[in-house]
């Protein structure tokens, strides 16, 4: 059981990192793209043919073909964490008399959470088919750098809305496009971006919440124990006073899967925490992913000239507020969103 949990552990850390990195992987000449691609070109010469073609189809599988195999690993990634802290960090919890509310915080945030989730998978984000282009062509204006009138999608056939982008994935374009995410085996477009930010927010605040208890629980039995006031023999056969490497390596031979969990759920929080005000950032901005890269990628921004000081740069940003009501109420209809 022990062996079990700590290889769950060990491949929810590995398929997290994957994850977030996927997105960059799957950009169009990114620079992640670009190394890899040269990095796989090296290597052509020394790893067989027969195993670089089932590597290949394996990536293809995973990064280019839409699948619910990542969402199938969130929730066993999910049950694996919970299963560990229902298991144990609460009913030590429980026997230390640890308040109720503090440790149903992780439960009441996983609902939100998985209600976030199945929401932006089934929602359209905002899919540009023959009967929606007409309304859609009409929300946003052209800025005239990343998004120009008369494009059409080769794909599609259909003109290109300004701010959309066609999804080899999801086989359509998508207005305002942001990017695919594998996670939720769904484009974040213009209807599901606010399920996508609330989605980032839960998932971050639980992965914090759970962290907090488990450090919590540490720290309380450390003082119960009283192990920071005793020694330890060293290997030159020395009596030392205990530091917190001591400690730590204490606490991982008592509670091993405890202390792997709290580990992988502080590295975590910290990546999504980051990804998450990335997201925000983008929402109180009015931009999407797509078009932060592409703006990077030209080397220049699509901005217009200040009319007056302090007004915003961005041509699509409106300000804070009105841009977070663009995000939870988004446009349908032409006149909705001004130039």
């Amino acid at each position: 059981m022990d062996f079990l949990s700590l290889f769950l552990l060990y491949v929810a850390f590995v398929l997290t990192a994957v994850g977030f990195l996927c997105f960059c992987l799957g950009v169009k000449e990114s620079f992640l793209a670009r190394r890899a691609s040269s990095t796989s070109q090296v290597l052509a010469g020394l790893i067989p043919t027969q195993l670089q073609r089932a590597t290949h189809m394996l990536l293809h599988r995973l990064f280019y073909t839409r699948s619910r195999l990542f969402v199938v690993l969130h929730m066993a990634l999910q049950a694996a964490v919970f299963g560990e802290y229902s298991w144990e960090v609460l009913g030590y919890c429980w026997e230390l008399h640890f308040p109720l509310l503090l440790l149903l915080l992780p439960y009441l945030l996983l609902a939100g959470n998985l209600c976030c989730l199945l929401l932006c998978s089934w929602a359209d984000p905002g899919l540009v088919t023959a009967s929606t282009q007409a309304a859609l062509v009409r929300v946003y204006a052209y800025d005239g750098v990343l998004f120009r009138s008369g494009g059409e999608c080769p794909t599609c056939k259909l003109e290109r809305p300004a701010r959309s982008k066609h999804c080899r994935l999801c086989g359509a374009c998508v207005q305002r496009f942001d990017h695919h995410c594998v996670w939720v085996n769904n484009c974040i477009g213009a209807f599901n971006t606010r399920f996508f930010l609330l989605y980032l927010l839960t998932l971050t605040a639980m992965a914090a919440a759970v962290s907090t208890v488990t450090a919590a629980l540490l720290v309380r039995v450390v003082l119960l124990s009283g192990v920071m006031h005793g020694t330890y023999i060293d290997e030159q056969g020395q009596a030392r006073a205990v530091d917190v490497p001591f400690l730590i390596q204490h606490l991982f031979l008592t509670f091993p899967r405890i202390v792997f969990m709290l580990g992988f759920l502080l590295l975590l929080t910290l990546v999504l925490g980051a990804y998450c005000c990335f997201h925000l950032y983008l929402a109180l901005t009015n931009q999407t992913s797509n078009e932060w890269y592409q703006s990077r990628r030209l080397g220049r921004c699509c901005r217009r000239p200040r009319p007056q000081p302090g007004a915003p740069t961005n041509f699509y940003s409106r300000g804070a507020w009105m841009n977070l009501q663009e995000i939870f109420r988004p446009p349908t209809a032409p006149g909705r969103v001004k130039e």
